[in-house]
């Protein structure tokens, strides 16, 4: 292996703080709650340090050549797919990912890298015309400092879309992993990049709570930050971030639809939204959180959606490779996925299958008979949930989606493309996938929502990201000092 064994890597230090003994946390497994692993943990001081060292470290980062920026990200994005089969292995016990899941996130974390490499082959500015005799030019800066806070569910990759772009662009980055997935969201991304080569001046990997995501947006020497995460956060981060005149980009929650109009093939339609329902266990922003089906095929897509949630296996991955269905991150997760699927049966709705648990194992679950203003409707489970509310026309199925404060993710699954299209230029959503479910990514396409799901596209392709992580500066030069009327 060229990478340091994992359990190194999980009790190694990567906070940047210069405390002899800084303090640590214990990270557990998900599912069983045995420690696995420690971090360094931080508090505001430790910050500052990690400021104070980023701020010297950024202008020298931001002097290398581009071409050696773009070596360190690719060489990472080797370390990552050469060690994934010990890697995934603390994907599956930290976040507690299914084996398939754990394999992506490595996959699509490697591609990002190599996605923000490419980056810096890109052009940093444009020539205007000007007076004569003078240059007139604007040219992309790094910001300084971008801050980092990234979520649980998909720990290495949601915080990479941000890290590697903003190294790419000659930026020092703070990262501040979720507390219950810091090796996976945070330590693995520290070694394997400065294995890569990053000089440990560029990054700074500070685990902690939320006074420290605060301390971080308040922070005056964090021009940018990328949160993903909820909405209620995303909001507060957004105030505070007003006042420092900050510039924050969100990727917030969601409460994506996925709709099924009469046309489709049944088995297909319904492979589509076990997957956009069920995939680690529901809790991914994107998941297809309501089923809004054509009443003509309502009931044969219900009975059919639960044969296939039944099918799932539902086991611990760190001990069944073949599951399917992992553990809910944490008791208090769980208890909130289960408390709006028993208010939402309280109000009317049926079960068709699931709506149990066994310990942080909670069960592929198919409500049928959810109508809006039920609480599996309106709000965003995160969880193996798949409500199923019916449509006669495709003006109710756009006053469907369209009904509700998030905008992130829509799929449509139809027969009819023309029909598809228009469906899409009439939804409000930052995505809209035709023929498929709605848990669609790629490193290299814009990525945002509307509305409570976020505030537009701020990751994706060298424009997005070049937009998110640098400013503009205007320049013009003479050869002299340019003639004005004001001497003797």
């Amino acid at each position: 292996m060229t990478l340091l064994d994992p359990s190194v890597i999980a009790s190694t230090l990567y906070a940047g703080t210069a405390a002899a003994a800084p303090a640590t946390a214990e990270i557990r497994e998900a599912l069983t709650g045995e420690s696995i692993g420690t971090v360094a943990t931080a508090d505001a001081a430790a910050l500052d340090a990690a400021v104070d060292r980023l701020t010297v470290g950024q202008t020298a980062w931001a002097a290398t050549p581009q071409a050696d920026r773009a070596a360190v990200l690719l060489r990472a994005a080797d370390l990552l797919e050469q060690n994934a089969p010990e890697l995934a292995d603390w994907y599956v016990r930290e976040a507690g990912c299914t084996v398939g899941y754990s394999f992506f996130q490595l996959q699509i974390g490697a591609q990002s890298l190599r996605t923000a490499a490419a980056l810096t082959t890109e052009p940093v500015g444009d020539l205007f015309p000007s007076a004569p005799g003078r240059l007139s030019m604007s040219r992309r800066v790094p910001v300084g400092i971008v801050g980092v806070i990234a979520p649980f569910n998909s720990p290495l990759y949601l915080a990479l879309r941000s890290i590697a772009p903003a190294l790419a662009l000659g930026n020092a980055v703070i990262v501040k992993p979720d507390p219950r997935t810091a090796i996976t969201g945070g330590s693995v991304i520290a070694e394997v990049l400065f294995q890569a080569g990053l000089p440990k001046d560029a990054l700074a990997v500070l685990p902690g709570d939320g006074a420290l995501g605060a301390a971080l947006v308040d922070h005056p020497a964090v021009p940018v930050i990328a949160f993903t995460g909820s909405t209620a956060a995303g909001k507060r981060i957004a105030m505070a971030a007003a006042e420092k005149m900050k510039r924050v980009h969100l990727e917030l929650g969601g409460n994506s639809p996925l709709v099924v109009f009469d046309d489709v093939d049944l088995e297909k339609a319904t492979s589509a939204g076990a997957f956009g329902s069920f995939m680690h266990s529901g809790q991914i922003c994107m998941a297809s959180s309501r089923h809004l089906v054509h009443s003509s095929i309502a009931e044969a897509y219900t009975a059919r959606l639960a044969e296939k949630a039944r099918a799932l296996v539902v086991a611990n991955p760190a001990l069944n490779p073949a599951a399917m269905i992992g553990p809910i991150i944490d008791a208090r997760q769980r208890d909130g996925v289960h408390s709006i699927v028993s208010a939402t049966i309280d109000a009317g709705a049926h079960v068709v299958t699931g709506a149990a648990f066994d310990g942080l194992l909670y069960e592929p679950t198919v409500l049928s008979g959810v109508t809006p203003g039920m609480p599996a409707y309106d709000l965003e489970i995160f969880g193996p949930v798949a409500p199923i509310t019916t449509f006669d026309t495709l003006d109710e199925a756009v006053d469907l989606v369209n009904g509700t404060e998030y905008g992130l993710s829509v799929g449509v699954l139809t027969g009819d493309m023309a029909r598809g299209l228009a469906f899409a230029d009439r939804v409000r959503s930052g995505n809209v996938h035709i023929n498929d479910q709605t848990l669609v990514d790629d490193v290299i396409q814009p990525f945002g929502g509307f509305g409570a799901s976020g505030n537009g596209s701020r990751v994706g392709s060298a424009r997005y990201n070049a937009d998110a992580f640098t400013e503009q500066q205007w320049v013009t030069a003479r050869a002299d000092i340019a003639p004005y009327p004001y001497y003797d």
